[in-house]
């Protein structure tokens, strides 16, 4: 399979509505991602696409940019039919960008599926064909996050990962008035990173019994934090800005610094390394939560194919692409009550119309 052209578009797409967190000063109205496109001498054509938070990873677009290029230089010279050589050489390529490699990643591991002519999910492993995502609730006061859970359960959710990590106090009461509204959702907290020690366990303890989980209490760089809200926590606590390459998920498994992993496709990097994560994981008998940014539905369907691909995989947090404004691409996969079910159409099962 022998790639004649790659293109780099960047492109900035408006949400729908503003989106607030902990990590973010101001609210985020629009992000912008870049589209990798590759053609092929056989006729084939695969889309890759880097999203990134720069909160997260530390990201700016120029360099993201000036990654996927790059790679698109070396990617005319390798073929994805070698794809752990291939992407071997691009990681090379895009440190400190790993969303550029994720654009790529995709990319290569859409060719792939297509020349095998399987679904990308099959492909993988294709253990199950659909999963249960949640829905998240912006960091807003109790009243407010009362109202947007109601208008999400209107529409067929049944699990809510409510934002939070700026007053604890607040958090607690948020996540009651959540649940006395709406007892028989599941409620997930994401405290990005906004806690101590002591917050953290008094959220949990206050909050026994109405979460399903807690997601990355304290500092991602404190994993000694961490493993002591894990000992003592009633409530399950999952490791998210703490792992984001395979070194990290194997620290935190070798000090049960947690009850399980959330990977993001972008922050490390794409497929091949979110399956090196949940393999340790796996290993550590610790589940995985497929999880996303604000991120196009191309995103979302690769994200999904890993969701489907492994028994550990348990958790799928793949709403990143629901309140974009004009997303460029169309999912073959369906959304249900919440459930995310993917089609049998061979490759990510994306169209993009740019």
């Amino acid at each position: 399979m022998l790639i004649t052209n790659v293109q780099v578009v960047p492109i900035e797409l408006a949400l729908r509505f503003p989106y607030r967190t902990a990590y973010h000063t101001d609210p985020i109205e629009t992000v912008t991602v870049v589209f990798v496109r590759i053609e092929t001498r056989q006729g084939r054509e695969a889309w890759g696409c880097a999203a990134f938070d720069p909160a997260i990873t530390g990201e700016t677009l120029e360099a993201v940019i000036r990654g996927c290029h790059a790679c698109a230089e070396r990617a005319r010279d390798l073929s994805p039919l070698n794809i752990e050589y291939a992407l071997d050489e691009l990681a090379g390529l895009t440190q400190g960008v790993p969303s550029a490699l994720c654009a790529f990643d995709l990319a290569f591991h859409d060719l792939l599926s297509l020349a095998a002519d399987l679904p990308l999910y099959r492909l993988l492993g294709g253990y199950r064909d659909r999963i249960q995502t949640s829905i998240t609730i912006n960091l807003a006061p109790p009243g407010e996050s009362v109202q947007m859970a109601r208008q999400r359960a209107r529409e067929g959710f049944r699990i809510l990962k409510v934002k939070g990590g700026l007053s604890p106090e607040e958090d607690v009461r948020r996540i009651r008035a959540i649940h006395r509204a709406l007892p028989h959702l599941t409620l997930r907290l994401d405290a990005d990173q906004g806690y101590g020690v002591e917050q953290a366990l008094n959220v949990a303890r206050a909050l026994e019994g109405k979460l399903e989980m807690l997601e990355q209490p304290t500092p991602a760089d404190d994993l000694d934090a961490l493993q002591q809200v894990t000992r003592q926590s009633p409530v399950p606590i999952l490791a998210d800005e703490s792992v984001i390459r395979p070194q990290s998920a194997l620290e935190v498994a070798k000090r049960r610094a947690a009850s399980g992993i959330s990977v993001k496709l972008t922050a490390c990097g794409g497929l091949r390394c979110a399956r090196e994560i949940n393999t340790i994981a796996r290993i550590a008998q610790m589940h995985t939560m497929v999880s996303c940014v604000n991120e196009p539905a191309l995103l979302t369907a690769a994200g999904l194919s890993l969701a489907l691909s492994s028994p550990n995989i348990v958790y799928g947090d793949l709403d990143g692409h629901l309140d974009l404004a004009e997303d460029p691409t169309k999912p073959s996969f369906r959304l249900e009550d919440g459930w995310l079910i993917a089609s049998d159409v061979p490759g990510i099962g994306c169209t993009v119309d740019l």
